[in-house]
C-alpha cells in the first residue's frame, strides 16, 4: 500500500456556505450583509460577519451590529442540492472523502501524484471545479495531518488555499493563538492564558506533565499531542457517525420551564426518528446548552439499554435539563441540544399494541405512526402552534 509522508490530506471548507448560496441564487445579495435567519443567525456572509455578526447570535444583536443587513429566510432544500453537487466533486477528486458536515470534508489524494498530480494542483482544480459548476467559494487547507489541514482552511479563508509543507510545520503551527487548537473553547484558553499561555507554540513547550496537571488527563494529552502536530488518524470513508443529535438556538429573552421541555421534546422526537430510519439505537444521552454568555455545558446519562424508542430517551433527557434549570434561571440560555451516542446496528423495536390503561407506550405507538406516514401525520400536544426550529440538512447516515 502507498503511504504518503507528505502533505496529502485536503480539508475543503465552504465559505459562509448558507450566505453564499443566497447570494448566488439572487445577484441583488452580493457584495451585501447578509444574515440567514432572523431570530437567530443561522449564517452571515463575510460582509455581515465584518461588522461582529456571527453564527448563533440573537437576531436583534446582529442587527443592531449591522442595521443594513439583508435578513433572508433559510432554504434548506437549496443548501441540501448544494452540497451534493459539491460532494459529486469531492468524489470525482479522490475515492477517500470523509465528509464532517454538509460544507466541509476531509479528501486523502495521496496515491494520485503520478496519475493527476501534486496535492497543491489537485486542491486548486477543486476550488476551481466548485467555482466553474457549483458556483461557490470554497476554502482548502493541505497538510500532512488532518488536524493542521483544518487549521490551515480556518487560516485561509476566504476563498483561499494554503498547503503546509511538512518542513514548514512547526513554523506554521507554533505562533497561532491557542483557539486554533481542536478542544479549546472559552473555557480551556481562559485557563491557559491564565497562565500566560497564548500560543501553540507556547503549549508545546508547557510539556505534557504540565497540562495534565493544568486541564486533566484527557485534555492535556490531546492538546500536547496537537501542539506538535500528532494526529495519527487517516481519512475514514463509509464510517457510521457514532451519534446523531438536532439543536434549537433560543433568543436571549428568558424561557420558562414548560417552554424548553417542549423544545426538548421536539429534539428527541426528530433524533429518534433518524435512528430508527438508519436502523440505529443508542445508549448515552447528551444535552448540550449555549447560556446568556455564549459559555457552553455538556450533560450526560447512559441509559440500561440501547433503543431508539422516545421514551426511555425523553426521560433521560428530561432529567438532565431538570438538573440543569437552576443555572439557566442564573445565565439564560440561548441553544438546546440533544444528541445520543453509543449507537449500535441493532435497534430495539417498539411493541405494539400499546397499553391504552396505563398509556405506557403511548409514545411507542406515536414513534410507530410518525415512522409510517411522516412527521406531520402526529404531533405532541406541546408542540402544537410552537415554532419547531430549523431542521438542519445532514450527511446521510
Amino acid at each position: 500500500m502507498f503511504v504518503s509522508t507528505g502533505a496529502h490530506i485536503l480539508h475543503a471548507d465552504l465559505d459562509a456556505f448558507y450566505a453564499s448560496v443566497e447570494q448566488r441564487d439572487d445577484p441583488r445579495l452580493r457584495g451585501r450583509p447578509v444574515i440567514v435567519g432572523g431570530g437567530v443567525v443561522l449564517a452571515a456572509s463575510y460582509e455581515a460577519k465584518a461588522r461582529g455578526v456571527r453564527s448563533a447570535m440573537g437576531g436583534q444583536q446582529a442587527r443592531r451590529l449591522c442595521p443594513d443587513a439583508i435578513v433572508v429566510p433559510p432554504r434548506m432544500a437549496a443548501y441540501t442540492q448544494a452540497s451534493r453537487a459539491v460532494f459529486e466533486i469531492f468524489r470525482q477528486t479522490t475515492p477517500l472523502v470523509e465528509g464532517l458536515s454538509i460544507d466541509e470534508a476531509f479528501l486523502d489524494v495521496g496515491g494520485l501524484r503520478r496519475l493527476v498530480g501534486a496535492p497543491a494542483e489537485i486542491a486548486e482544480r477543486l476550488r476551481r471545479e466548485v467555482r466553474d459548476r457549483v458556483r461557490l467559494p470554497i476554502t482548502v487547507g493541505v497538510a500532512r495531518t488532518k488536524f493542521l489541514a483544518k487549521v490551515a482552511s480556518g487560516v485561509a479563508k476566504p476563498d483561499g488555499l494554503l498547503v503546509v509543507a511538512p518542513d514548514a510545520e512547526v513554523a506554521f503551527l507554533h505562533p497561532l493563538p491557542v483557539e486554533r487548537l481542536w478542544g479549546v473553547g472559552p473555557v480551556t484558553a481562559a485557563k491557559l492564558r491564565e497562565r500566560r499561555i497564548r500560543t501553540v507554540g507556547e503549549v508545546a513547550r508547557l510539556g505534557e506533565a504540565a497540562l495534565v496537571s493544568l486541564l486533566g488527563a484527557g485534555a492535556g494529552r490531546h492538546l500536547h499531542a496537537l501542539a506538535h502536530n500528532r494526529d495519527p488518524r487517516s481519512v475514514q470513508v463509509g464510517r457510521r457517525r457514532g451519534s446523531m443529535g438536532a439543536q434549537h438556538a433560543l433568543s436571549r429573552t428568558p424561557h420558562a420551564p414548560a417552554e424548553l421541555d417542549a423544545i426538548l421534546a421536539g429534539l428527541v422526537d426528530r433524533v429518534t426518528r433518524r435512528m430508527r430510519s438508519a436502523g440505529r439505537s443508542g445508549r448515552t444521552v447528551v444535552l448540550r446548552l449555549r447560556f446568556g454568555d455564549y459559555t457552553r455545558a455538556t450533560r450526560s446519562h447512559t441509559v440500561r439499554k440501547a433503543t431508539a424508542d422516545t421514551t426511555p430517551l425523553l426521560a433521560a433527557a428530561r432529567a438532565l435539563l431538570r438538573a440543569a434549570l437552576p443555572e439557566i434561571d442564573r445565565r439564560g440560555v440561548t441553544l438546546i441540544g440533544v444528541s445520543v451516542g453509543n449507537l449500535d446496528d441493532n435497534p430495539v423495536q417498539p411493541e405494539l399494541p400499546f397499553d391504552a390503561d396505563t398509556g405506557a407506550d403511548l409514545d411507542a405507538a406515536v414513534d410507530a405512526v410518525r415512522d409510517r406516514f411522516g412527521s406531520a401525520a402526529l404531533t405532541r400536544a406541546v408542540l402544537l402552534g410552537r415554532d419547531p426550529g430549523v431542521e438542519m440538512p445532514l450527511l446521510p447516515d
